[in-house]
């Protein structure tokens, strides 16, 4: 069976609603998961007798195993059956959130986070990866976009969710819900591809192929690119509740709902992806106009002291770029890529949580300390090397007359 023949025996115009459903499902209780600490700070760390500096390690220590774990197992996806991968780390994930709502210690749950990491570095780019392999190219952008709406959704009310939760029953009770959450769609997923026959979801002809065919300039621009302006703006919005938090004394609650327009703004932009990408075919100049504007609407937040709408409005505006940002930049590499698909979008996860463990640490010591203008400036490393980097591949690819285009695309 060649690899042609096996795109063309999965290729279809659109993702199935139930697999869009399942996927979507998926990836929305991995975004819960990653970004509901964002308001969760003060009481984790009253819950531990800890330091908000010593919380922020569940961040960080969850972003270092993904970044480590990520291309590796993404290498390993690559060769073996992606959809019992998935499901098996989709078990393991909620297996890992059960015990960290029941962490004695907060050594303890910084432990279980890192293993959390490496679960959910499966989840992401496999999905995204059998997107690749079941979508043709035309419609990729719009497939991603919509399943990135779950991590979008889960964003969005994540925050705020985890801080009513807190609020009103328990700090373990956000981990619990998302336990359980992900025990569910892994139960529904198995009988979902055992009755539908897609365990035969298999890129068995790349046992045949080297890794280094796709390990170019032309893919790592761009994946660096992304890792750095992507890493930063997450890095920014984990902190920006705490900012919400020092600036009106919000309750975990109000400041997770706060945080909440980021997510708004995520959804507007996975939505219009699609659309963007018909409108203007270059991706690469796009992704230069949202790398503007998403530094610009960062800077602002942190800068200046604005009414409440204005920093709902920076939220937004900067939510919008990274989700549309995300979505197209996976489809630029994506286009690049010759065969190796899934360990490719592994370096990309890997290098955006790179990111997120460098920046964060400072970022919070900084703002903890009552310095935003610091915390800026090392957000700004990212935002700037981001940019930097997405211009530098513009011009290179605008000279090129033969990019390399993936043999998949269709």
């Amino acid at each position: 069976m060649s690899h042609v023949d096996f795109e063309k025996n999965i290729f279809q115009d659109k993702l199935p609603l139930g697999l869009l459903i399942l996927f979507t499902m998926a990836v929305f209780f991995v975004g819960v998961t990653e970004f509901m600490l964002s308001s969760m700070f003060p009481p984790i760390a009253k819950a531990f007798n800890t330091s908000i500096d010593k919380v922020s390690l569940l961040i960080s220590g969850y972003a270092l195993s993904y970044a480590l774990a990520a291309p590796i197992l993404g290498y390993f996806s690559d060769k073996i059956n992606k959809v019992k991968l998935l499901l098996v780390a989709l078990l393991l994930f909620s297996m890992d959130g059960m015990a960290i709502a029941f962490s004695p210690t907060i050594e303890v749950a910084i432990f279980l986070r890192i293993l959390g990491g490496i679960a959910s570095a499966v989840i992401i780019p496999t999905v995204f990866s059998l997107v690749a392999d079941m979508v043709p190219y035309k419609n990729q952008a719009g497939a991603m976009g919509g399943i990135m709406l779950g991590m979008t959704i889960g964003i969005a009310f994540g925050p705020a969710l985890a801080g009513s939760l807190n609020d009103f029953i328990h700090w373990r009770s956000p981990f619990i819900f998302c336990a359980i959450g992900c025990f569910i769609i892994f139960f529904i997923g198995y009988f979902y591809f055992q009755k539908y026959n897609y365990q035969g979801i298999i890129t068995v002809p790349l046992k045949n192929n080297s890794l280094k065919k796709d390990i170019n300039w032309s893919v790592l621009r761009p994946l660096l690119a992304k890792g750095a302006w992507n890493g930063a703006g997450v890095s920014a919005f984990i902190l920006s509740g705490e900012i919400l938090h020092q600036r009106y004394g919000f309750p975990s609650a109000i400041t997770g709902l706060s945080v909440s327009f980021f997510g708004l703004g995520l959804g507007l932009g996975n939505i219009s992806a699609g659309l963007i990408r018909q409108i203007i075919p270059r991706e690469e100049g796009v992704l230069i106009i949202l790398n503007i504007i998403l530094s610009i609407s960062i800077s602002i937040f942190f800068l200046f002291p604005l009414p409440l709408w204005g920093y709902f409005l920076c939220l937004v505006v900067w939510g919008s770029a990274l989700g549309a940002g995300a979505p197209i930049s996976t489809v630029v590499i994506i286009k690049r890529i010759t065969y190796y698909k899934t360990v490719m979008l592994s370096f990309a996860e890997t290098l955006n949580n790179i990111s997120i463990f460098f920046l964060v640490p400072p970022a919070v010591m900084f703002l903890s300390n009552g310095n935003r203008y610091l915390s800026l400036v090392v957000l700004g490393i990212g935002l700037l090397l981001g940019l930097l980097l997405t211009i530098c591949d513009f011009f290179i690819i605008s000279k090129d007359k033969k990019p390399t285009v993936s043999k998949n695309n269709h």
